[in-house]
């Protein structure tokens, strides 16, 4: 793979925000995570959807995000399950979406969402809603499916491989990127790196559990109680990928990583992260000659 050759980031098409969450986030306490997808939902007044495709136990899912929703004070929470791919063009799974101002992606097998929701009527009905506005959000498989190419499945706790990681097409919902979700708690960095390296995106973000980013166009801010690693592979000066065999290991130079708690903030088309006021470092004092 020729280093340098990725084409950069440009501005993202204006629709909604996007929350994406590494996982397992909080929901019996304060459910900072979950409490700002019910904000940009409209609040109390809040009109969710939640996707349950993404699980095979889709009614225990359900239930247990309709409890939460409610908790925080959605009085319209309505799930939609697609057991089979036929289900996607159901009516009123579609007249729910349209009436939604909320989307939201169960944990899982992202590769589900995949086989039961791309490219269906409910997949044009979610763009559409999203396009015009709406929040859409993911945790877990729900997160890993965002990026136009996903991680499917990988190693964790493993160096840099080729056979480290399976990508394949996602959602397309935030292109040009991917993403890695229980990312510190499962020691995914050598999994992320592998799969930079190894396709035309060249930004990475390993969400991990209780955290999430929310995307609004080109920025992007971390909420939760653990961190976000952005790991940018576009001014690598070199690779050995297109001469290893599957079980070597990679070799990858001047790769940027970035470590961003909650409150913190990165910008898509810059590349670069932003302190909270409240922690900018204060200028040192210049003593007069």
């Amino acid at each position: 793979m020729a280093i340098g050759g990725h084409p950069p980031m440009g501005d993202r098409t204006p629709q909604g925000p996007l929350i994406i969450i590494g996982g397992a986030e909080d929901k019996e306490g304060n459910c900072t995570v979950l409490r700002e997808f019910v904000r940009l939902a409209g609040g109390t007044k809040a009109r969710i959807v939640v996707l349950t495709a993404a699980t095979s136990m889709p009614r225990e899912a359900g239930d247990d995000y309709t409890r939460v929703f409610e908790r925080l004070g959605v009085e319209d929470v309505r799930i939609i399950d697609t057991e089979i791919r036929d289900d996607a063009d159901k009516p009123h799974f579609i007249e729910d979406v349209q009436q939604a101002s909320g989307i939201f992606f169960t944990g899982g097998d992202q590769a589900r969402i995949i086989e039961l929701i791309k490219e269906t009527t409910l997949d044009k009905a979610i763009r559409q809603r999203h396009a015009a506005g709406v929040v859409v959000g993911g945790t877990s498989a729900g997160a890993a499916m965002m990026p136009d190419i996903m991680i499917i499945e990988g190693e964790s706790k493993a160096s840099p491989r080729v056979d480290v990681v399976d990508m394949g097409p996602g959602m397309g919902f935030l292109p040009g990127i991917v993403i890695d979700q229980h990312f510190a708690q499962r020691g995914r960095l050598g999994r992320l790196v592998s799969a930079l390296v190894q396709q035309p995106a060249n930004l990475g973000f390993g969400i991990d559990e209780d955290t999430a980013i929310i995307v609004n166009e080109d920025e992007l801010e971390v909420v939760g109680s653990g961190s976000v690693t952005v790991v940018d592979e576009s001014g690598a000066t070199y690779n050995n990928v297109e001469h290893l065999l599957a079980d070597e290991h990679l070799a990858v130079h001047n790769v940027k990583l970035h470590i961003l708690p909650h409150g913190f903030r990165f910008n898509l088309k810059t590349r670069q992260p932003t302190v909270p006021q409240e922690e900018k470092p204060i200028p040192p004092v210049v003593q007069p000659v």
